[in-house]
């Protein structure tokens, strides 16, 4: 599938401006929007959606299938009835500029928790609520469950618990369902605010041509409800441990390797009937955003594969995967859906060519293509025209933070490259990337913001510390949008057909006025 002419933004909705504590479906959401209609931008890439796990990080959530409860907009459930002003005065200890998990976690439970017992109040939500249980997909009562679950046991991982819960024996599953009732409602309710903040918010950005690119991890976590509800399609021994867990083999930089610790997948049982779990995976973030960023699609050519015992990742071996069967049977499924795929780091033949018999395009970033080697694939002249051309993604520097870190020589080759001083090095690289031949060109917010490595999302191989940055309210300036607009405009990415503004302009003190989203309930 052929991606148009178009370019836009990395940003994920906890690093929007935030009146409490992290960016969310609010305002300024619907202000971001604005913002990129009117820099010309077509598409607004996020990352997972899903509710952090270890880390705080997107790419190691508690489920592939739910909603991160932190997104859920507080000043829409004013709206709603829900909520009060007044239950929202104790909100002016968080800071402006980075998301404290610590602080705000327990803080937007509280008030989800406050929402929750006030839905009675409100009939019309209460009914739509009900209609959202009836046509419910199992994930939503294996995550439910599983949340429920470890609140009851204190908060430890699904491997710890009762023999006979952690093995999700039926009578077990039975016994809890009934058991923790009131608290899997709680938590279904929770999903139903997210999916019903988060279509509205698509709905109002597809309106005015902006698309949205969601974002698949290959790998799930093993403290996820995804694992714990499915162990057969999953490398497990007759003791609910991993035979197998995923990582990266041994190189220059690392000599053990890399232990990610993700459960790997059991190819033959998902084979066997017909990859059901990838298809129902697929079909739910298709039912959320517009295009999928696949994360490590290297995995579906072959995977590193640890032994679960193991500390390090030396003692790994490759398994190959059946990819194109799996994307096979999601378009039998659920029809054809763009992809735009990471084929970043150990990238070798059979992945290049998974990649072209499936008709996906890759990725390329700037940081990496000035090495001094003209051929290298990710220059601006070496690209495929059927790609996407990134300054930097969410595990990378920002481009302040990576042009000051580069030693003279490097300077000097992309100055070379460039042909002139590099005065401006994060507009310098957003020129490049526009300019380029790839189809697709996106920008994270950061470097059009000019910021440094105070702003860096992501450093891989860290625990702890990332994922926190947030835009400040001035930060979403509209004058810089106009900046980037004419940017955008000289290198055709905007094209004839773009589409005109057919709504009319929004009231940010209701975010669901006017806008009719499309749901399944």
């Amino acid at each position: 599938m052929q991606f148009p002419r178009e370019s836009g933004i990395l940003l994920h909705p906890t690093s929007l401006p935030g009146d409490f504590g992290i960016g969310d479906f609010g305002g300024s959401a619907y202000r971001f929007v604005d913002w990129l209609e009117a820099s010309g931008q077509r598409l607004w890439q996020v990352m997972p959606l899903g509710p952090v796990g270890y880390g705080d990080s997107p790419y190691s959530a508690t489920s592939a299938f739910a909603g991160n409860p932190l997104l859920v907009s507080l000043s829409v459930l004013i709206g709603d009835g829900l909520l009060t002003d007044a239950d929202l005065v104790d909100a002016s200890d968080f800071p402006e500029a980075r998301v404290d998990w610590e602080l705000v976690r327990p803080w937007r439970w509280n008030k989800l928790r406050l929402a929750y017992d006030r839905l009675h109040d409100n009939p019309m939500l209460m009914a739509e609520f009900v209609r959202f249980l009836d046509v419910a997909p199992q994930w939503l009562h294996d995550y439910t469950l599983f949340v429920s679950l470890k609140d009851h046991f204190g908060g430890g991982w699904w491997l710890d618990w009762p023999a006979d819960i952690r093995a999700h024996e039926g009578a077990a599953i039975e016994h809890w369902t009934v058991e923790l009732a009131p608290e899997i409602r709680f938590q279904s309710f929770v999903q139903f605010l997210f999916q019903r903040q988060w279509h509205t918010l698509r709905t109002y950005a597809n309106q005015r041509g902006i698309r949205l690119i969601g974002d698949i991890p290959i790998f799930v976590a093993l403290d996820s409800a995804d694992v714990w509800a499915n162990q057969h399609q999953f490398n497990f021994d007759a003791n609910g441990q991993p035979t197998w867990v995923a990582g990266v083999p041994p190189d220059y930089f690392s000599p053990t390797g890399q232990r990610w610790g993700n459960p790997t997948y059991n190819w033959p049982v998902m084979q066997s009937d017909g990859f059901s779990w990838w298809v129902e995976r697929f079909r739910a973030v298709r039912d959320l955003v517009d295009i999928i960023r696949i994360d490590h699609f290297r995995g579906f050519a072959a995977a590193w594969h640890v032994p679960g015992t193991d500390d390090t990742a030396a003692n790994g071996h490759w398994e190959l995967a059946p990819g194109a069967e799996v994307f096979a049977a999601a378009r039998r499924a659920i029809g054809e859906f763009p992809v735009i795929v990471e084929d970043l780091g150990l990238i070798t033949a059979d992945v290049v060519t998974l990649r072209e018999i499936l008709g996906f395009p890759g990725m390329n970033v700037l940081h990496f293509a000035f090495d001094g080697d003209p051929s290298n694939s990710y220059l601006p002249h070496n690209q495929l025209r059927h790609s996407v051309t990134y300054t930097a993604t969410h595990d990378n520097q920002t481009t302040i933070g990576w042009w000051e870190s580069q030693g003279d020589d490097a300077q000097e080759r992309v100055r070379h490259y460039l042909g002139h001083p590099v005065a401006d090095p994060a507009w310098d690289l957003l020129r490049v990337a526009l300019s380029s031949v790839s189809n697709t060109a996106i920008i994270p917010m950061q470097d059009v913001l000019r910021l440094g490595d105070e702003a860096r999302m992501n450093t891989p191989a860290t625990t702890w510390g990332n994922w926190g940055w947030m835009m400040t309210p001035a930060q979403l300036d509209f004058g810089l949008a106009q900046g980037l607009r004419d940017l955008t405009s000289t290198y055709g990415r905007i094209s004839d057909d773009y589409p005109p503004r057919t709504v009319s302009e929004f009231d940010y003190s209701s975010p669901f006025s006017g806008i009719t989203a499309t749901r399944s309930w």
